[in-house]
């Protein structure tokens, strides 16, 4: 009896302990199984017999700030020990912890491939885009996290997105400014002073070397005019001093687009921007590009390439038609 109240309690608390057990970073929930991440795991598998002799032993350093060879001499772990343990368990041989981390990298993005292919199918991409236009909060979270407010979720998803229409090129989860778990779900929005999503492109026959900043937003009305329009002009206005590459461009992807804002972002083409610190540094002016979640929809739908969609967003910016016009003639795929 004790057994199945035990297991009952854990049903009921599953959401909760798993929330908790996530914070640390080092244990991920993949396909229904449940282990450590293989850094953490090489770690505790060096000295998991001695800790367990500690497992039910009282210690007063419970509730003090102290170095782990005070609380045990096990948590002191020499480097080689878990470069040699990841070298057994991956049947490879790198020698330092450097080489380690390369590893590591790696392997997320393998898990990534896996997350997107298993979690973020072109058909669950359309479906979560129409949650987000009708702010189905509770589904949304459902889908992708709990761990994470729903404008987090929308520029983690609209990442995911670029990425894909990028072909899987980039360091995606580099380019997102988010802080992500040890499943790659979202906890945190990016930070203030710099763009949601800062992706680099290397030069191709298709376009020039250049970053695109990827703002979202799910604000809507005198909101999103009064909250995004200063925000998304000085983050690219401060990139394009910054760098000098006046290639570089800005895509506003939100759930509905404000009239004023797309007049506010088509103005800002013939607009001076300038450094309000040194008036001698300048631009001449910005394209930004604003997109409502229903041509995100499309890119989804028609499977619609990066290197298209910058032809469609340059000759879109060198359109000399007014605002109201612009958006159904330019910009609709």
């Amino acid at each position: 009896m004790h057994l199945f109240k035990a297991k009952a309690t854990l049903s009921d608390y599953l959401d909760l302990n798993r929330r908790y057990i996530r914070t640390t970073d080092v244990i991920l929930f993949e396909d229904g199984i449940v282990k450590a991440d293989i850094i953490p795991k090489q770690f505790f598998n060096s000295m998991i017999d001695e800790l367990y002799s500690h497992a039910f032993t009282s210690c007063d350093k419970l509730f003090e700030d102290c170095e782990l060879k005070e609380i045990a001499d096990c948590l002191v772990i020499d480097e080689k020990v878990i470069v040699d343990g990841i070298n057994r368990e991956l049947g490879i041989s790198i020698t330092n912890m450097s080489e380690a981390y390369t590893v590591l990298e790696e392997n997320r993005y393998r898990r990534l491939q896996h997350l997107i292919d298993s979690k973020f199918t072109d058909s669950k991409l359309l479906t979560l885009f129409d949650l987000f236009e009708t702010r189905s909060d509770k589904e949304i979270n459902e889908m992708v996290t709990d761990n994470a407010d729903i404008p987090t979720i929308f520029e983690y998803v609209l990442g995911i997105l670029w990425y894909k229409a990028s072909e899987r090129q980039g360091k995606i989860l580099d380019y997102m400014k988010l802080s992500l778990d040890a499943d790659l779900l979202p906890k945190t929005h990016a930070a203030g002073g710099e763009a949601d999503i800062v992706y680099e492109y290397a030069e191709t026959e298709h376009y020039p070397e250049h970053t695109l900043l990827l703002e979202a937003t799910l604000a809507e009305g005198t909101n999103q005019r009064r909250m995004e329009m200063e925000p998304v002009s000085r983050h690219l206005g401060q990139h394009l001093i910054k760098t000098g590459n006046m290639n570089s461009y800005c895509v506003f992807a939100t759930n509905y687009l404000n009239i004023n804002v797309i007049a506010d972002f088509r103005g800002r083409k013939n607009m001076p921007y300038y450094d309000p610190n040194d008036y001698e540094k300048f631009v001449d002016g910005m394209k930004i590009i604003p997109l409502q979640t229903s041509e995100l929809k499309k890119i989804v739908s028609k499977r619609t390439m990066y290197k298209d969609l910058y032809t469609i967003f340059d000759a879109a910016y060198k359109s000399e038609l007014k605002p109201h016009e612009w958006y159904e003639a330019t910009i609709k795929i």
